[in-house]
């Protein structure tokens, strides 16, 4: 019935891939169905097609067919791609979505073996603290910076937003702004993840063991100053980052306790300053005279948790 009613009032419907609609109502919505019914999750919401756009691609294991820089795509034909597959084997699963004008292929491939695990045995127990003016610091005494891609482009997005305010919503002039805008969070979104991924990558292969903080993310944004800061930062996804990374190739994550003091705790003595404010930037303790940054005090201490020589 469905489909009699499809041709006759939906006559577009012809010009689809029919894999593409069958995937989003048996596997994408079907899914979240199955998972609302079970108490998983919530029951699944609306999805405007303004808010993003994407379609499962193919018609099961082994059916996309790709040589070299092209895909042939149901209904659409060959489609130039960026750059060729990196890995060889089966391709299971291809999604195609828009982002910011631009169209994306995600494809998965099965490539029946396994990632080598690199030695660990030879290097060091690494503690990580992470924040704000540094997106981490090592206690190693390697900082990574953080980009503050947000605040660098804040002035042009708020420019573009209140220039989106005067179109007329739907005009030509008014696309042709949100589309700016969509590039340009796009853009920040991307020199975000370039960091963090370079960061991240960089930490992990260097460690046998790391230990971070527990942060409670959701309470520290309730700081309303330092909300747009920590949001910037965006540091739940660096420490998801750093626990697939490590899952990955084996390197074990220790967690210190939520309310674990790393900042105010003196590496060297183990004397908690519980005077200790945000803006005091050098940890100087009292008792043995012990002066060191903040942040590298913080990160010798999580180190200090992952040996295991602090009981959390």
């Amino acid at each position: 019935r469905f489909n009699s009613v499809k041709r006759e009032q939906y006559e577009w419907c012809d010009e689809l891939n029919q894999r593409a609609a069958h995937n989003a109502i048996y596997f994408n919505f079907h899914n979240a169905v199955k998972r609302w019914q079970s108490g998983e999750s919530r029951f699944p919401k609306f999805k405007k097609r303004s808010k993003g756009q994407s379609f499962q691609a193919d018609a099961g294991r082994g059916t996309t067919i790709i040589e070299g820089q092209r895909i042939k795509l149901p209904k659409i034909g060959w489609v130039r791609m960026f750059q060729t597959l990196r890995h060889l084997g089966t391709i299971v699963k291809v999604v195609i979505s828009k982002t910011a004008n631009r169209w994306f292929a995600s494809i998965l491939v099965d490539t029946f073996t396994d990632d080598p695990i690199p030695d660990i045995r030879c290097t060091p127990v690494v503690g990580i603290d992470v924040g704000i003016k540094h997106l981490a610091v090592t206690s190693e005494g390697v900082y990574y910076e953080n980009p503050k891609a947000l605040k660098r482009y804040e002035r042009k997005l708020k420019r573009l937003q209140r220039q989106l305010s005067r179109r007329k919503k739907g005009s030509s002039n008014w696309r042709k702004t949100k589309a700016k805008i969509a590039k340009l969070h796009y853009r920040i979104i991307c020199i975000r993840q370039d960091a963090q991924h370079k960061a991240t990558t960089g930490i992990v292969n260097g460690a046998s063991r790391i230990g971070i903080e527990s942060l409670n993310v959701a309470g520290m944004l309730k700081n309303h100053r330092l909300a747009k800061a920590l949001s910037d930062a965006s540091l739940s996804s660096f420490l998801s980052m750093i626990k697939y990374k490590s899952e990955r190739i084996g390197v074990k994550i220790v967690e210190a306790d939520t309310f674990y003091p790393s900042s105010k705790t003196c590496s060297t003595c183990g004397t908690i300053d519980s005077d200790l404010s945000l803006s005091d930037r050098t940890y100087h303790c009292s008792v043995c005279g012990h002066t060191q940054d903040r942040d590298l005090n913080a990160a010798i201490n999580l180190r200090t948790v992952a040996m295991g020589h602090t009981e959390t």
